[in-house]
């Protein structure tokens, strides 16, 4: 809004026109008055061409000015309206200084409040007080109807306004009409076209803008990782992005070339499925969704895409394209087909649970309903889903305490019977209760809880425990009268209960053994092994059973005792219970002792009078030593004797006399540890050393029953862990029984083989095969029991005793008929770490030299 003042705001007295009654009584003045209303006319119908292109406020200030100085007026007010959409402006001229003057803001509020009681003022003049003066006042419009604006003229003469000074009033406000209206229009013409500059280089830089957002999607849209396309209106494709020709292989040209050509890479079982989805969607302008499966180029295999294509259409509505895209949706595919299996699995498992398993939600209404749970509860899924469990499955009177617990537990998450098996009356179809265990899981999904409850229906549990405990009470009654050690522990290893005859037997009372109290009982160098073995035999159900000393109250010592047990388990094989007994053998280790003593016994026995079968042999061999001795000391003392003394030969036939005093003692030696009877003692030796051992020992004997001894010994046995002349013994009447065995042999030679070799990884074995009259097939475990022999003169105990030391040293003796005449007696037993105690590799057997006699009979002189 603007305002203009002529002064500094007060009203002059200009002089005042004369009326024309006065005019006409002095003509020269009407003549002079005319001439300057003539010339004020002119100078009004002149002011649109000066006015031409101004500016619609600078046509007010001359019109102001020029009314003002014209009519020679007190105030003149303009007020325009809205021009080209610029704000009202309304400009105010006031007169001289003579007298103060409002603000023009105050005028301006003052003629717009008097123009506003009578919208449609005339011309004809009202007097009006402003600044304390009475002014007339006449208002004229701006245009026609007063569209372009108003003017309000105003003189402090009352006869204002004249007949002259409402013509140029009317001229004047016809000339600013006109002047204001071409401003108004050019202004308009010039916003119009600056409007439109505007407008096209907005547009430009829009198109511009536009094309290089268009280039850039098209950048993108040929490299997003996903197939794009368009379609025109009849279903040819228009454009593929990169990714769909790289995927597919094919062309853009191909594309164009028939609108189904892109249909070649979908599979075969798609393709008429895909086609009628694709033509149903461009006819019908709807665009479409649809899943097919496309063949992967690089490998021919096909994934399953998601296609769709939405309308893009123009102001009218036509269709000018179709967009589209095609996503690989082959894992959300597997994850769908694996979710369905999982779902089906999850859904059979809970079908073919034992528990009837059921849900629902926050409101207590079912929302599954199993197969057990129609067998358990009678009724059917359809039946139950969507209705109240506590209406299903509880008994009346339990149903408010139902709804307070998930009330609670809704408000504080927490609940009694929530995440634990608890055992509560339930109530099935025809209001039948029966027991039942219950588990409730709550979960949360979303935001909403759900409640999942497994339910196992208990009445044969139940049962069961009554008749258990019944038998129990029974079998207690019973124990207390067997006159054996009883007790009994929970399935958690836990003692509960010892019968009367343990009580005696310890002195302890029932309350001291209960629990971990038993392991007092036991000699506390046993009780480690004892809690292991039990420890472990209630983790896995296994029979329990150890030998442990325990506390006899009677002598108070300990006394070696057999503790054992068995699970008794439910039909799940769960352990219910764990029953034992303890068994004195205090006294039956006693006897074992003594009867292991009487092995020994029997065993020294046996090698003495095996060695005193072998005399004539133990006396060859001690007199061959013998022999050379007195021979070389007799050589010795000649070449003493000589003339001058031959000390050189004297000196060799002393060592030669000291190597068979040595020979001579070895004999010795062997022979005292055959005859000693000593403890078992276990050591690492060389069996192939034992072996040569035991020929030299018998090698008269073999040689006297004309037997071919064929020694053939693996080079580099490990060594063995055992009893050396236990194992000697064993060698020993196995030579023996060979030879025997071949003693009535004449039609062919008696030839005995032994031989030593690894076997398998962690066995050594040793062999005696002679070529006697053999045993009868039926009786081959018979040769082995104590008092049965085939010989005359036997006893019956040396394979007895044999395989007694083998089985000792964790081996096994055998024998076999050979393929040809006689029989094979072999036994192995475990060896020590593995060793190299030749330059030979492992396993080479040592062959004798049979041209040497000495060698075939095994002579070691």
């Amino acid at each position: 809004m603007k305002f203009a003042a002529g002064g500094p705001g007060v009203l002059h007295h200009p002089r005042r026109r004369p009326n024309v009654g006065d005019e006409l009584e002095n003509p020269a003045e009407e003549i002079k008055r005319l001439r300057r209303c003539i010339s004020d006319l002119v100078s009004l119908l002149s002011l649109p061409a000066m006015w031409s292109g101004g500016e619609p406020t600078q046509i007010v200030h001359a019109f102001l000015d020029t009314l003002f100085g014209m009519l020679h007026l007190d105030l003149v007010y303009v007020q325009l309206k809205d021009t080209a959409g610029n704000a009202p402006v309304e400009m105010v001229r006031t007169g001289g200084p003579e007298k103060p003057m409002p603000r023009a803001q105050e005028i301006c509020a003052q003629l717009k409040g008097w123009l506003e009681e009578d919208p449609q003022k005339s011309s004809a003049a009202a007097r009006k007080t402003i600044g304390g003066e009475d002014i007339s006042l006449v208002s004229l419009r701006l245009g026609l109807h007063g569209e372009i604006g108003i003017i309000v003229a105003g003189s402090q003469r009352p006869d204002f306004p004249g007949q002259t000074e409402k013509l140029l009033l009317s001229v004047a406000a016809n000339q600013a009409s006109i002047g204001l209206r071409e401003s108004m229009l050019l202004s308009e013409q010039k916003g119009v076209a600056g409007e439109l500059d505007r407008r096209v280089a907005q547009r430009t830089k829009e198109l511009v803008e536009a094309n290089e957002e268009l280039e850039l999607q098209v950048g993108l849209l040929q490299r997003i990782p996903v197939a794009a396309w368009t379609i025109k209106p009849d279903g040819t494709p228009d454009f593929v992005n990169q990714s769909w020709l790289e995927y597919t292989g094919q062309t853009l040209e191909y594309l164009r070339s028939e609108p189904e050509a892109w249909m070649t890479a979908i599979h075969p079982d798609d393709r008429e499925r895909a086609s009628t989805s694709y033509w149903d969607g461009i006819r019908s302008g709807q665009g479409l969704t649809m899943e097919a499966r496309f063949r992967q180029a690089q490998d021919g295999t096909y994934r399953w895409h998601l296609n769709r294509a939405v309308a893009l259409r123009d102001a009218e509505g036509r269709i000018l394209r179709f967009v589209g895209t095609s996503t690989d949706i082959e894992e959300v595919k597997q994850s769908q087909e694996n979710l369905r299996k999982a779902e089906e699995k999850t859904r059979l498992i809970i079908d073919t649970a034992l528990d009837a398993v059921i849900t629902m939600d926050a409101h207590g209404t079912i929302t599954s309903w199993n197969k057990q749970a129609e067998i358990v509860f009678g009724w059917s899924n359809s039946e139950a889903i969507g209705r109240l469990m506590a209406e299903m499955i509880i008994p009346e009177r339990h149903r408010m305490a139902h709804e307070r617990g998930l009330r609670n537990f809704l408000a504080t998450g927490d609940g009694p019977i929530f995440r634990r098996r608890v055992e509560f009356t339930a109530v099935r179809r025809g209001d039948v209760e029966f027991p039942v265990e219950l588990e409730v899981s709550p979960m949360m999904l979303g935001q909403d809880w759900v409640f999942s409850a497994f339910i196992r229906d208990i009445t044969d549990a139940k049962r069961a425990e009554a008749k258990l405990r019944e038998s129990e009470l029974k079998l207690r009654q019973m124990t207390e009268t067997i006159p054996e050690m009883l007790w009994s522990a929970t399935a958690a290893g836990t003692i509960d209960y010892c019968n009367a005859r343990v009580l005696d037997y310890t002195g302890f009372s029932a309350q001291e053994i209960m629990g971990n109290g038993w392991r007092q009982l036991l000699h506390p160098e046993d009780v480690d092994q004892a809690v292991r073995v039990w420890t472990s035999c209630v983790a896995s159900g296994d029979p329990y059973r150890v030998e442990v000393r325990t506390y006899h109250a009677a002598d108070r010592a300990y006394r070696w005792c057999v503790t054992s047990a068995l699970p008794l388990l439910d039909e799940q094989r769960r352990i219910l219970k764990w029953h034992g007994t303890v068994v004195d053998m205090h006294d039956w280790k006693q006897a074992q002792e003594e009867l292991r003593n009487t092995q020994a016994e029997l065993a020294h026995m046996t090698r003495v009078m095996t060695i005193g079968e072998l005399t004539a042999s133990i006396a060859h061999e001690v007199n061959q030593p013998l022999s050379g001795i007195i021979t070389n000391a007799s050589t010795c003392l000649r070449m003493l004797d000589a003339d001058p003394p031959n000390v050189d030969g004297a000196r060799e036939t002393a060592r030669r006399t000291i190597r068979d005093g040595n020979r001579a003692a070895d004999v010795i030696t062997r022979l005292r540890a055959l005859f000693e009877r000593k403890s078992s003692v276990a050591e690492l030796f060389d069996l192939n050393e034992v072996v040569r051992e035991m020929i030299a020992l018998s090698l008269s004997t073999l040689q006297k029953n004309r037997v071919l001894l064929r020694p053939e010994l693996t080079d580099g046995l490990p060594l063995v862990m055992g009893d050396r002349v236990q194992l000697q013994q064993v060698i020993l009447n196995l030579l023996q029984n060979a030879s025997d065995a071949m003693s009535s042999v004449d039609d062919r030679p008696r030839e005995l083989l032994i031989r030593t070799e690894l076997e398998e990884a962690d066995h050594v074995c040793l062999t005696v095969q002679d070529s006697g009259i053999g045993f009868d097939p039926e009786i081959a475990e018979r040769l082995f029991k104590a008092f049965y022999t085939t010989k005359g003169s036997g006893m019956g105990i040396g394979l007895s005793v044999s395989r007694s030391i083998i089985e000792n040293h964790h081996g096994r003796l055998w024998a076999k008929l050979n393929d040809g005449p006689g029989a094979t007696f072999s036994f192995s037993i475990p060896h020590g770490p593995m060793r190299s105690t030749r330059a030979a590799s492992p396993g080479a057997r040592q062959t004798p030299d049979t041209r040497n006699p000495r060698h075939i009979l095994g002579n070691p002189g």
